[in-house]
């Protein structure tokens, strides 16, 4: 929900169908769905307790047109009760994850003039600048210290993968870039951020109406904050993995700054929209697949192919991940990779039903037709490993349709105390929240739930989901995938923030677009310096590495988990 929507609502009321008292039909539509918004998280705390009390504030008189605005509601974090701050106000404001506030009333144009004021405080040049300070903490104790709350057998396999390469490790190590970018400039315009926006972690999916989109697809560090963040770890993210395919300096630079330009522009056009638009607007895989032909990325095309992604469902799973056994099907294991050594492998079914609470009527509905099966503790990603991650094999009365769900530990987000903290404090109804909030349509059985003093988001595991895989992509295909995933970021950021004010402060020239992929270069020389740090550890003995071939087979850590 936009902050404006309230007055579109507003406006949707015509003068002659509302009593005399004219607030009074939407405060009474406002209080009886309080429960509803204390559960999304859509207000705050202040003004679901003036929702109740009947004292938000009211307009002495109906303004021409019959538009009542209703002031001071607002999404957490990202739009507060209007107050005469600007870029560079007092840290109190920042740590709040709050920017400067337009007041509503104000249009397209004055928003977007309001934007490129803010230049004068927040150079687009400033971007460009990554030189790490003097008291930078050691990158490797860091990681150490983000291992700690994790699964202690499986933080080799962790490095094991980050070893790979250099991208592998920026994928794994977002808590050390969130504290270089804590010093890095901002405009104090926030929107609901990725926290994690690399290459990595953009697309395919199926919506609940079957079609496929290409989006933004981790949500773990999801909180409300800089859009600056994003946008530079995009960037970042792009030059390591033309590095990574040989492409050399300038050429990664160049596909970094289209990325950054493709950002950009969209936002141009999506800051004209209105609310509903912004909302509504889509990346379909039909429209990614038409800029490959189009630029000749076929490698981009073959990765994307529709018949490939509509096959990744949870029945064509079932026969790669589990058996009979006596009679009931039962996830294989793997260990350490997939094993049934957790408690929570044995209370599958108590965690499902605790989660099918947080599921709208309908789709808790539709849950209860399913029974659990089996659920065993199965490790995925690079900067995932080591956190609880399981899943739970569901099937109808007749075993036709079988539903894999992914449980997957959510802890809090890495990102320092400037950023605009979000206030849950579940941080699976966080990570719910923030998809939901980004993505323009998200997994119909999307939930949360606690187990055993742990916090987990809860998605199906396989469901029409394919991603582009980097280490094998043409110049060609990274650059249009690249610059798909600027548009993608942009229309995500849109949803929340201020995209006229963003695109003010952008502008139409390449200022921006050459700083951040400066940026993206420079910091690409720390990210490899940090990845030699890793290799050094390991051969010191600092710090233990397995890859996946040396740990199969391996018999699972069975000592009691907290």
């Amino acid at each position: 929900m936009a902050c404006a929507d309230w007055s579109v609502m507003a406006a949707l009321v015509r003068p002659e169908d509302r009593p005399t008292t004219g607030w009074g039909s939407l405060h009474t539509v406002a209080f009886h769905l309080r429960p509803i918004f204390r559960k999304l998280g859509i207000f705050s705390r202040v003004a679901l307790a003036r929702i109740a009390a009947g004292r938000a504030r009211r307009p002495e008189s109906t303004p021409p047109g019959g538009v009542v605005r209703l002031r001071h509601l607002s999404i957490r974090g990202m739009c507060p009760a209007p107050r005469s701050r600007d870029a560079g106000d007092s840290r109190r404001s920042r740590r709040r994850g709050v920017g400067p506030v337009v007041a509503q009333e104000q249009t397209y144009s004055e928003r977007r003039a309001a934007g490129a004021a803010l230049r004068r405080k927040v150079s687009r040049s400033s971007h460009a600048t990554w030189t790490p300070p003097t008291d930078r903490p050691d990158p490797i104790a860091l990681l150490e210290r983000d291992n700690r709350l994790r699964l202690a057998d499986l933080v080799p396999v962790r490095y094991g993968r980050m070893l790979a390469s250099p991208f592998a490790f920026l994928r794994g190590s977002v808590v050390i870039m969130a504290g270089d970018l804590a010093g890095a400039p901002t405009t104090g315009l926030h929107v609901q951020a990725c926290g994690d926006a690399h290459l990595g972690n953009f697309g395919v999916f199926g919506t609940p109406e079957r079609n496929l989109v290409f989006d933004v697809n981790d949500f773990d560090e999801t909180l409300p904050g800089p859009w600056e963040w994003d946008v530079k770890r995009l960037a970042a993210s792009v030059v390591v993995a033309g590095r990574n395919l040989a492409l050399g300096q300038a050429k990664a630079t160049a596909i970094a700054r289209a990325a950054t330009r493709a950002y950009r522009t969209r936002m141009s056009e999506l800051g004209t929209m209105g609310p509903l638009e912004v909302w509504y607007d889509r990346v379909d895989v039909a429209t990614v697949l038409a800029i490959a032909r189009e630029e000749r990325a076929d490698d981009l095309k073959r990765q994307l192919r529709v018949a490939k992604v509509r096959q990744r469902t949870s029945l064509s799973a079932l026969p790669k991940l589990t058996r009979v056994v006596n009679g009931t099907r039962k996830i294989i294991d793997d260990p350490p990779l997939i094993s049934h050594v957790d408690p929570e492998t044995f209370d599958g079914a108590t965690m499902i039903a605790d989660y099918a609470q947080s599921l709208p009527p309908e789709r808790r509905m539709l849950l209860e037709r399913y029974t659990v099966l089996d659920t065993a503790r199965k490790v995925v990603g690079v900067g995932s490993v080591g956190t609880r991650c399981y899943l739970s094999l569901l099937a109808d009365a007749d075993a036709r349709s079988p539903v894999f769900l992914q449980l997957k530990e959510a802890m809090s987000p890495v990102h320092p105390p400037q950023a605009g903290m979000p206030e849950f404090g579940h941080q699976g109804q966080r990570v719910v929240t923030g998809q939901r909030l980004m993505q323009a349509a998200s997994d119909m059985f999307l939930g949360w739930t606690s187990y055993r003093g742990h916090d987990y988001y809860v998605r199906q595991f396989r469901d029409m989901k394919g991603s582009v895989n980097l280490e094998v992509m043409t110049p060609t295909g990274l650059a249009s995938y690249a610059r798909v995933c600027g548009r993608t970021l942009a229309r995500a950021h849109a949803r929340s923030g201020d995209a006229a004010m963003i695109s003010g402060y952008l502008g139409t020239s390449a200022k921006f677009d050459e700083a951040v992929s400066a940026f993206a270069a420079l910091y690409a020389d720390q990210v490899a310096r940090d990845h030699q740090a890793l290799v050094a550890a390991v051969r010191s003995g600092r710090v233990t590495a397995e890859a996946d071939a040396q740990v199969r087979g391996r018999p699972a850590d069975t000592r009691a988990r907290p």
